[in-house]
C-alpha cells in the first residue's frame, strides 16, 4: 500500500512539473509571436509659412491701443514689412535706430513696417506693454508696435529670432513672402552694411524680379517663451 502511494506520488508531481513546463513554454512562445504594440505617432508640427505663401491676416494690439491688421494698412499699399523685434535683446536694440530710416524708406514706396514684439512679457519684463511704449516714444517709432499676446502669431510665421523680417507682397490673392531672414548684412555696424535685404527684396519686385536672395539666416535673441 505504501509503495502504491508513493509511486502515485512521484507520478503526480511528475504530471505536474511537466505541465508547468509546457505552460512556460506556451507562453514564450505566444509572447514573441505577437507584435510589438505600436506607439501612437505624434502629432504633426504645425506648418510654418514658406516663401510663396499667402499669409493669414492678424490683430494685435498697438503701444496706442488701436489694433492693427494687414487689412488696415489700406488698400494702396503694395505689400508689408513685418519685423519681429523686442525691447531687451541687445541685437534689436543695435536695429532700432536703422528700423526708423528703413521705415521712411518703405513708406514712400508702399511696404509700410509692423514692428511685433513675439517674446512672453511674464518672461522679460522689459518687453511688457508699458515698456514697448517707452522704448517707442524715446526712439521715434513712426510705425506700429504690436504684441503678440499670448504668442499665437510668430509660430505661423516660423520666427525663431529677435530681429526677423518678412517682407510681403500684395497679390491677387492676399500678401504674399517674398523675403525671409535678416535687416541687413552687417548686425554689428550699421556704417558696414553693404546689403540692405528688405529694400533688396522690395526693390526687386517692384521690378517683377524675384530676390536675390529670398532667403538669409535671421541674426539676433531666440523669441521667449516660459518653460515647463
Amino acid at each position: 500500500m505504501k509503495k502504491f502511494l508513493y509511486l502515485s506520488f512521484l507520478l503526480a508531481t511528475a504530471g505536474f512539473l511537466f505541465s508547468c513546463g509546457s505552460t512556460s513554454e506556451t507562453n514564450t512562445t505566444t509572447d514573441t509571436s505577437k507584435p510589438a504594440p505600436v506607439a501612437d505617432k505624434e502629432e504633426a508640427e504645425p506648418s510654418t509659412y514658406k516663401i510663396g505663401d499667402i499669409v493669414d491676416d492678424f490683430s494685435l494690439e498697438n503701444i496706442d491701443g488701436s489694433m492693427v491688421s494687414l487689412a488696415s494698412l489700406g488698400e494702396d499699399v503694395k505689400g508689408a514689412t513685418i519685423i519681429f523685434t523686442c525691447n531687451h535683446c541687445p541685437y534689436a536694440v543695435r536695429y532700432e535706430d536703422r528700423l526708423v530710416e528703413i521705415s521712411k524708406k518703405v513708406n514712400e514706396v508702399g511696404y509700410p513696417i509692423i514692428a511685433i514684439m513675439p517674446n512672453d512679457p511674464e518672461v522679460k519684463p522689459e518687453d511688457n506693454m508699458e515698456n514697448m511704449k517707452k522704448r517707442a516714444e524715446e526712439k521715434g517709432f513712426d510705425f506700429p508696435y504690436v504684441m503678440d499676446a499670448g504668442q499665437k502669431e510668430y509660430p505661423k510665421w516660423g520666427a525663431t529670432r529677435t530681429p526677423e523680417v518678412f517682407v510681403l507682397q500684395k497679390v491677387a490673392e492676399g500678401f504674399k513672402i517674398v523675403y525671409h531672414g535678416a535687416i541687413d548684412d552687417n548686425h554689428q555696424d550699421a556704417s558696414a552694411v553693404k546689403v540692405n535685404y528688405i529694400q533688396n527684396a522690395i526693390e526687386s519686385i517692384e521690378n517683377g524680379k524675384t530676390p536675390d536672395p529670398a532667403e538669409t539666416k535671421a541674426i539676433g535673441c531666440t523669441i521667449k517663451v516660459k518653460r515647463g
